[in-house]
């Protein structure tokens, strides 16, 4: 009864691209906590200084979706692009 109160039906549309925010926040958050290596939670981590660890950093930069992203062309919707650029036949 009290969520009734507080959040009406006309808020519903502006709880999801929020929510969905928060979940991209908190991934992100979770991803650098987990695997940066310029990151150290545990004391003993934190007490080595500064690491030389190039190759834990060349993964952590080398992720999956930079790797998809690789090599394609930078446009959002190339078969748009193309419809419109492409130059009219008389």
């Amino acid at each position: 009864m009290l969520w009734r109160r507080w959040v009406k039906p006309e808020v519903y549309p502006l709880m999801v691209p929020i929510i969905g925010v928060l979940g991209l926040v908190a991934t992100q958050l979770i991803r650098n906590i987990s695997t940066n290596p310029d990151v150290r939670v545990t004391k003993e981590n934190r007490t080595a200084g500064i690491l030389e660890n190039h190759k834990e950093g060349e993964k952590y930069a080398e992720h999956g979706l930079r790797k998809f992203v690789r090599g394609r062309t930078p446009q959002i919707m190339p078969s748009i692009n193309d419809y419109f650029t492409r130059e009219k036949q008389s």
